[in-house]
């Protein structure tokens, strides 16, 4: 029993330093390449040398760790595995008793671990992390995005619904603008304004220009105005949010924003739907990822550890490619949000039971 605790301590180690050895090396890779690319912004906009380090690159680290994590753990594990089998680890292991699910333990724990960790990033730290580096980029990087939306219709409360032809962000302006309360499927109040504006200081809506009509089963009520300063239970940020603010969002958020986004009948609530269950099967690659490496590599071939890594970068790159066309799918098309999340996970997993039972005893 000694001597197991001593093989899963030995393959946890060899797991887990492979692993952060290597994301280590590839992070390194990505800030280098990250510079080279921003430095001119960073000069140009007289970015603090303080911020670049501490607020851009310390909080873009756990982003692209989480992003690499899957990948890296699986060429980790096919690396360090056939180096084992090469030198004939694997055999002597197996030849003194340890059967081969038993040697799987201590990657599993490994795997579970890196999950784990996966999970406490996505939905946790990242959250927190990319609201500075957002901040960050769009003050010293990239230029303050546009709103370009046109024909906006949304709900704001139960029963409320909105239409805007048009909104300018920047004078915050909006233009044929219609509110309308529906109760039991009929309409009791409509208001019509041929433009209506934000008022930032008194945070109030100006409407201009306008009619409102209130029924009341067969009495109806109409007023005129040409301005009016009144509160319409909504802001511009309602519906001026970038897709990019996901990413600031920890779990509880995104699922209160999803509700939110459900309510409104808005059309970007695919994305939200989206992030939500890629945050619950992403980490649960790094498992799937983890088995087929084992399975793939546990076998003394000619061609050693090349043909492996070569075998392992191809199924990675092959997983990723599942993943962005299941959440295309998803985001433009009619695949369901939790089913395109699970997809890659489902068929490399069915991948994975396959090799594993093939794989030498």
């Amino acid at each position: 029993m000694n001597k197991i605790k001593k093989v899963d301590l030995y393959i946890i180690r060899k797991f887990l330093g492979t692993f952060f050895f290597a994301i280590a090396l590839i992070i390194l890779i990505v800030i280098v390449f990250d510079l080279s690319e921003k430095i001119d912004d960073f000069i140009e906009n007289r970015a603090p040398l303080y911020d670049i380090i501490f607020v851009y690159y310390l909080n873009f680290i756990p982003y692209f760790v989480n992003l690499f994590s899957p990948l890296f753990t699986f060429i980790a594990v096919i690396f360090f595995t056939s180096r084992l089998a090469l030198n004939s680890e694997i055999i002597a292991m197996l030849s003194s008793g340890i059967s081969f699910k038993r040697l799987l333990v201590p990657y599993v724990i490994s795997a579970v671990f890196l999950a784990m960790l996966s999970i406490y990033l996505s939905n946790i730290l990242i959250p927190l992390a990319n609201e500075n580096r957002l901040d960050f980029e769009n003050t010293y990087v990239r230029s303050p995005s546009r709103f370009r939306e046109r024909n906006i219709h949304m709900q704001i409360n139960p029963g409320v619904f909105v239409y805007m032809e048009s909104f300018n962000e920047r004078t915050n302006k909006g233009q044929r603008f219609t509110l309308e309360k529906i109760d039991d499927g009929k309409l009791y109040y409509k208001l019509s304004a041929s433009s209506v504006v934000w008022d930032t200081i008194s945070e109030h809506w100006r409407i201009q220009n306008y009619y409102i009509r209130e029924m009341d089963g067969f009495n109806e009520q109409l007023s005129f105005g040409s301005r009016k300063d009144t509160v319409l239970g909504f802001t511009p940020d309602n519906f001026m949010q970038s897709l990019r603010e996901i990413e600031t969002l920890n779990f509880r958020e995104l699922q209160a924003q999803i509700d939110l986004e459900k309510m409104k009948g808005s059309e970007n609530i695919k994305f939200f739907l989206v992030e939500k269950h890629r945050r619950i099967a992403f980490p649960f690659a790094t498992l799937v990822l983890t088995i087929i490496g084992v399975s793939l590599s546990c076998r003394k071939v000619r061609g050693g550890v090349g043909l492996h890594l070569g075998a392992g970068i191809a199924l990675s790159f092959a997983f990723i490619l599942f993943m962005q066309i299941s959440s295309t799918f998803a985001t433009n098309g009619n695949l369901a949000p939790s089913i395109a999340a699970w997809i890659p996970n489902i068929i490399f997993g069915i991948l994975g039971a396959y090799l594993l039972k093939i794989a030498p005893k």
